[in-house]
């Protein structure tokens, strides 16, 4: 699934959507990983997983009722795809009447639910965003930078901000070091000889 006509294109192909972590399974039972690359290199982590991320994404708008195509999806399709998500977290979210609520590390289990972790949303998104971009969507259409998806976005991290009691405070960028340049004194011109026959 190399473009998003490709992915457009296989709407109509018979093709089974196992889980989040095995959605790239054709109807020859073949998967995605099984092919043959293209290149020489091996891909790596972060390629890898955008990979899965765009297949995964794929699965759902062919499995989405009525089904639809990439270039119909908008960020309102965005935002369905992270609440279905949500059903796969493995992060408590306290809720506002839970006695836990704002601690991050409660001492007791709670019936609280479970959800997708802001920072993997945050990064899936990003993963998604690249994937859009490199597999022929115009920056411009691309649902996954649409105003609601950063909205939402942000809702979710001050929401588990607050429900976990932990601060998702920007990380600062490292900068290098300045390394302090001493000067040197510069070495006296040495003198010139006198021109021939000048003495």
């Amino acid at each position: 699934m190399n473009s998003i006509q490709d992915m457009e294109s296989s709407n109509s192909e018979n093709t089974s959507f196992n889980s989040i972590g095995n959605s790239n399974t054709t109807n020859t039972g073949m998967s995605v990983s099984d092919l043959p690359s293209p290149s020489s290199t091996t891909p790596s982590r972060y390629e890898n997983q955008k990979r899965r991320d765009w297949n995964t994404f794929g699965q759902y708008l062919k499995n989405h009722r009525p089904p639809l195509s990439l270039s119909r999806c908008s960020g309102a399709h965005v935002l369905e795809f992270l609440r279905y998500l949500d059903q796969f977290g493995k992060t408590k979210v306290h809720t506002p009447i839970c006695p836990f609520y704002g601690h991050p590390n409660p001492p007791a289990p709670c019936p609280c639910p479970l959800r997708q972790a802001w920072g993997s949303l945050d990064a899936l998104i990003g993963r998604l965003r690249a994937a859009f971009e490199e597999n022929g969507g115009k920056p411009e259409a691309n649902p996954f930078g649409a105003r609601a998806v950063r909205l939402y976005l942000r809702e979710v991290r001050d929401l588990q901000s607050k429900a976990r009691g932990i601060s998702y405070e920007k990380k600062k960028r490292k900068r290098p070091p300045q390394q302090q340049i001493q000067s040197l004194p510069l070495p006296l011109p040495l003198p010139l000889p006198p021109p021939p026959g000048a003495t």
